[in-house]
């Protein structure tokens, strides 16, 4: 590979680095071709941006970007490198345990994965990150939560009114009585 075309696999890695807030970096050695190419089939349907890059040329990209940033992926950075880049945090962690279980290997590992300014390193973080909820799904809890205590007291004013109600009825009962 010839140094432009080295320089042109950095800005293209930096410009999807810059372009995703979340990627993960995978192992996909042993694979077969098939497998490999079953895998990017899947990451197409789903949305998810598989890349395959020599690790040198992964570390320039990320240094030239943010070293401090990016430091924690440096160390996984090894063996064969597949990244996958997506817009859904969990989504590449749900791919991979599925493609896991349906090809029936333990592969792709999961080396690392940078999700909004977070590192998350090793194959054990895999459960966690399938569990990882999206930043809509939060918003929509805070809101939930926020919406609840008006909600309270909105039923307590009408439950109100109508104890209000029920204290008239009696009272006029009492007065015919």
């Amino acid at each position: 590979m010839t140094k432009n075309q080295k320089n042109d696999v950095i800005e293209a890695l930096k410009e999807k680095f810059t372009q995703y807030n979340n990627f993960y970096i995978t192992n996909t050695e042993s694979l077969s071709v098939a497998q490999i190419t079953k895998l990017r089939r899947i990451c197409f349907d789903k949305k998810v941006e598989m890349k395959v890059a020599k690790n040198t040329l992964i570390r320039k990209a990320l240094e030239s970007i943010d070293s401090k940033r990016f430091e924690g992926v440096f160390e996984s950075l090894n063996g064969v490198t597949a990244l996958l880049f997506s817009e859904d945090a969990k989504e590449p962690a749900l791919l991979i345990s599925s493609f896991r279980e349906t090809a029936k290997s333990e592969k792709p590992l999961l080396k690392a994965a940078y999700i909004d300014s977070s590192v998350f390193v090793g194959n054990d973080q895999l459960d966690a990150l399938k569990t990882l909820k999206s930043k809509q799904d939060l918003i929509g809890e805070i809101i939930g939560l926020l919406q609840s205590p008006a909600k309270n007291v909105i039923s307590g004013l009408n439950a109100g009114t109508k104890l209000a109600a029920i204290l008239k009825t009696l009272e006029a009962r009492e007065e015919n009585a």
